[in-house]
């Protein structure tokens, strides 16, 4: 209640206040941006009766959470060899990579004949959130739901749908990739289940996790002197946890308070893709780390469409520099192979899920009904277009919507394939020497409009220009795949 006290105000009044106040000016940006707000703000009393219902209003995504992660138990599955194997959400996305196709099979057939079997509760419960959303944002007098899910970052609609314009126009190269992946699968079909598996068999050396850090630092070298000798101090004074123990957490991420170290948990095994999250987890560090160093607390931290560019920034540079450096053709294959996939899933994956919510939450603004067939159709369609003929049709994908937990924060799946088509505009203009305008991003925190705040590192994501530079990364990345392996 203290925003509609404050909304109350004239704001020609309150903002004359703040630019006539030293100590009151540091808030210029939290107050713009509060007042931006007031048409969708509603009275004390709405706000509070509002605030009543938010755990109803919120309960979809909780039923979702409690059937996903505590009663659903998909049991055992056979491997190729007739032994018995664990199968869990956990283990599920290793059996989809594994080179044994009866396994990744069955893992396939009994995550989805496991959700087939609830699939009308489970779309009931899913058109209830869908439901929530478009009212919250009717009550809110938002012109959609997409709308009020923009709002928040003053992100406009047009993002949204040149993403998804930028990425169907890229859909061909997609394709492309994946005849090329049946032919080297040599399997005679594609199906859904050989989607993750690896097409090039190469040998994956033990990286210990002091190699790991210098491997890093070299790739990490084009960010300039003051990056690098923060981040080698970083890892010198124990910012990391690095190594699995009795009751340790599982993952990985990266943590602190406004005043600490950004400390990172890490879970290394010597992997390559334990290199890739030591970097990624070290990018949020070190973005948390410039960010407190230059703002105040109540621009401390990052709005999630900007957060996770600072972590595929450094993905993407040791990528770059793994590929430069691997002088072994098979491992080079492996690689230019992972950072396809990358985007894959990444760019690709995310935009076709960001259509189907926006396709469904449309629908339902219009007057539609949710069912459980209608929401399977909407997606089988989706994956068809995005996969293409190189897929076999199977009537089990169309029930891969049920398991997604980010369809229930509506709307935030699409961030994740703008933040890394920025990531790669901006790796590209580091290696190009130009580093200084991304240093000062990572200095900016929450102190701006996201899409502004990018611009300081030298990407307009209001533009299409950084999504169709990043589809251009891939479709060069999917003509030397071609090249290689011919």
């Amino acid at each position: 209640f203290f925003v509609p006290e404050l909304l109350s105000s004239d704001e020609e009044t309150v903002m004359s206040w703040v630019g006539s106040d030293d100590e009151l000016n540091v808030y210029s940006f939290f107050l713009e941006n509060l007042f931006r707000n007031k048409d969708h703000i509603l009275s004390e009393k709405e706000e509070r009766l509002l605030a009543r219902f938010s755990e109803v209003l919120g309960a979809s995504g909780d039923i979702f959470t409690m059937l996903n992660n505590a009663d659903l138990d998909f049991g055992e599955i056979e491997n190729g060899s007739g032994e018995k194997v664990t199968m869990t959400h956990g283990s599920y996305v290793n059996h989809l990579r594994s080179s044994d196709r009866v396994l990744r099979k069955n893992a396939y057939e009994r995550m989805y004949t496991t959700f087939r079997s609830l699939i009308n509760t489970i779309a009931e419960n899913y058109a209830t959130n869908v439901n929530a959303d478009v009212t919250s944002a009717q009550v809110r007098r938002y012109e959609s739901a997409r709308s009020a899910a923009l709002f928040g970052d003053n992100v406009p609609s047009s993002v949204y749908d040149s993403l998804i314009s930028a990425v169907h126009e890229e859909l061909p190269t997609l394709h492309r990739y994946m005849e090329l992946k049946k032919k080297l699968l040599g399997e005679g079909d594609l199906a859904m289940y050989d989607v993750y598996a690896p097409v090039i068999d190469a040998p994956e050396d033990k990286i210990p996790y002091e190699e790991a850090i210098e491997i890093i630092l070299k790739a990490l070298s084009p960010m300039g002197e003051d990056y690098t000798s923060r981040l080698a101090e970083a890892f010198k004074s124990g910012w990391a946890d690095v190594y699995e123990n009795a009751g340790k957490t599982s993952g990985a991420y990266s943590f602190g308070s406004y005043d600490s170290k950004p400390f990172v948990l890490l879970n290394y095994t010597d992997t390559l893709d334990d290199v890739f999250t030591v970097i990624h987890e070290m990018g949020h560090s070190m973005h948390s780390l410039y960010t407190r160093e230059n703002q105040p607390f109540i621009y401390g931290s990052h709005s999630i469409f900007t957060v996770e560019v600072a972590s595929t920034v450094n993905e993407n540079l040791l990528m770059k520099y793994l590929i430069r450096e691997e002088k072994d053709i098979q491992k080079k294959k492996r690689l230019i192979e992972k950072h396809i996939e990358d985007f894959r899933a990444t760019v690709f994956r995310q935009t076709m899920f960001a259509e189907f919510e926006d396709i469904v939450h449309k629908e339902n603004e219009a007057g539609g009904t949710l069912t459980a067939e209608s929401l399977c159709r909407t997606y089988d369609d989706l994956n068809t277009q995005y996969f293409g003929p190189a897929l076999t049709h199977d009537d089990l994908i169309r029930y891969e919507w049920a398991r997604i937990p980010h369809f229930y924060n509506a709307f935030y799946v699409y961030k994740y394939a703008t933040g890394y088509s920025a990531a790669a505009a901006i790796s590209d203009m580091i290696l190009a020497g130009n580093a200084e305008g991304y240093i000062e991003f990572l200095k900016t925190g929450d102190s701006g409009y996201p899409i502004d705040l990018l611009k300081i590192a030298g990407v307009d994501m209001a533009s299409e220009g950084p999504v169709r530079d990043a589809m251009r990364v891939f479709r060069d990345l999917v003509s030397e795949f071609e090249s290689l392996t011919e």
